[in-house]
């Protein structure tokens, strides 16, 4: 029988042992505010339990960044300096931080270490990487900076293989990050409607640094004001990349009849999100949006509807030429240009002559073949030399200044604004050879599991990280998507949720 006075006299001293516990935490933290800033502390106090948690449960830190990096911009605008270093890479110390659980349990024997088809070519191109930093006798700060930059975001897909996360986890955050498009996807259309100061409020202008590193570049609005919009995540385009691969993976639901019949409000996402995404002015997103969906739409579920509204777009941007009587050679970008002049200045000679001798990504699409890659072939500069921010952040000019080229794009920001040729230009022929065998095999077979796969959910999930890996691989010659945490952050950690979700189903 229960000794119901027992429970109690026990249920009275927890209490009182958790209530002195958290008197003397309390009188801690007094203490410490005392001695330091308020801000530390509650800095502090946060950190630590954000840590604990990732020890206990690594696929909730892993949920929490996905839900934090899109507001990430808007709070560093406010953070102090006193702790800004440790806001500003505590998301990224978080994925070293699973990566070291994750190790742990794997070399305690608590986890068998899953392998993967993707180990051999990631761990090949690490390889090149350090091969290519030893050759060119790249400084060890450097080389750990520009490693760090290319590769911490590919380290979430193995991190997600080995944590294995649970069908429900992965949905329940799909759902959760479809709501934070939804509110960004508002936010930004409010922003459109009131314009400027919406956009002083939100915009991170001011630059910090540490010393002669760059920790944030601030943003430049060299955009009319409330023209493009961008909500809190800093940049317009930013926005966009976001917008795009979470409305891809939302087409890949609405092309899955048997998932979308269960979910109908999917709809609602693009009534919001396609209009936002447009007032972007991200001509970028805009294409590599519409190639995914095209992928989708067209080449895998063959919809007749999305051929005859493709032609009819065609249709329409040929009468809204033709009628506008606009010389789409002559285009170049001007204030207050209209959405037909932004789409149609893609295609303008001027503007692409003026990114040549403007020093713009023209200018480095033409001389990374023919000036970096051609003076070392094999191994490329090594990691923190080329075209990346590793190189904007050092300021580090060796390079350009060895084979008399400009800093960057137009001469002054260290990065080509071309992810595939910086990423050559760093680790040369070789490394890319083995990048493009992890990044293609991610592709094909996520297309044989859209293909194969009986699972509506994983189908879709498929469907929808085949359009991301075309929408983004598109993206990355006009920017460093592949380094940029709003978009290769989510990018891996789908890839990672689908290999999770196929081979579990393999399994059973």
């Amino acid at each position: 029988m229960i000794n119901l006075r027992t429970v109690y006299k026990r249920a009275e001293e927890h209490t009182a042992l958790a209530t002195a516990f958290l008197f003397l935490l309390l009188a801690f933290l007094i203490v410490l505010q005392s001695i330091f800033s308020p801000t530390l502390v509650l800095a502090s106090v946060l950190g630590g339990c954000l840590v604990i948690v990732t020890f206990v449960r690594p696929q909730y830190a892993l949920g929490f960044l996905a839900l934090y990096l899109p507001f990430e911009s808007i709070i560093l605008k406010f953070i102090p300096d006193d702790v800004y270093v440790f806001a500003r890479y505590g998301s990224e110390f978080l994925i070293y931080l699973v990566a070291f659980v994750v190790l742990t349990r794997i070399l305690s024997g608590k986890k068998v270490y899953r392998q993967t088809p993707f180990d051999l070519p990631f761990m090949l191109f690490v390889l090149v990487l350090l091969a290519s930093a030893l050759v060119n006798l790249v400084s060890p700060t450097v080389a750990l900076l520009g490693l760090r930059q290319i590769l911490r975001f590919m380290l979430v897909f193995f991190l997600v293989v080995q944590i294995a996360p649970s069908k429900t986890f992965i949905q329940n955050l799909t759902w959760a990050m479809f709501g934070i498009v939804a509110f960004q996807c508002l936010l930004g259309i409010l922003q459109g409607i009131i314009g400027e100061p919406l956009d002083q409020f939100l915009l991170p202008s001011e630059a910090r640094t540490l010393g002669t590193i760059t920790l944030t570049g601030g943003v430049e609005q060299f955009w009319d004001p409330g023209s493009r919009i961008f909500a809190t995540l800093g940049r317009y385009d930013r926005l966009g990349n976001f917008l795009y691969l979470f409305l891809l993976l939302g087409t890949a639901m609405l092309f899955t009849k048997k998932f979308y019949a269960k979910h109908p409000w999917i709809i609602w996402l693009f009534v919001i999100g396609i209009p936002a995404l447009v007032l972007t002015y991200s001509r970028a997103s805009w294409f590599a949006f519409l190639l995914g969906f095209l992928f989708i739409g067209l080449l895998l579920k063959h919809d007749r509807r999305v051929l005859a509204g493709f032609a009819m777009f065609v249709l329409f941007l040929s009468i809204v030429l033709a009628g506008s009587g606009l010389n789409v050679s002559l285009i170049t970008e001007s204030p207050g240009q209209s959405l037909s002049e932004r789409f149609f200045e893609s295609f303008s000679l001027a503007r692409w002559r003026g990114e040549y001798y403007g020093l713009g990504r023209v200018f480095w699409f033409i001389h990374t073949p023919l000036n970096v890659v051609s003076a070392s072939p094999i191994l490329g500069f090594g990691p923190g030399q080329y075209g990346g921010g590793a190189v904007a952040a050092l300021h580090n000019t060796a390079v350009y200044e060895n084979l008399g080229l400009p800093f960057g794009v137009f001469g002054t920001d260290g990065a080509i604004d071309n992810n595939w040729f910086s990423l050559w230009g760093e680790s040369g022929t070789l490394g890319m050879v083995f990048y493009l065998w992890f990044y293609l095999g991610l592709f094909f077979y996520a297309l044989n599991v859209a293909k194969t796969h009986k699972d509506p959910f994983v189908q879709a999930l498929a469907m929808g990280v085949c359009a991301m890996l075309i929408g983004v691989g598109f993206n990355a010659f006009t920017s460093t998507l592949l380094e940029i945490r709003t978009s290769a952050y989510y990018l891996w950690m789908y890839a990672g949720f689908l290999y999770v979700l196929a081979e579990k189903e393999k399994k059973v």
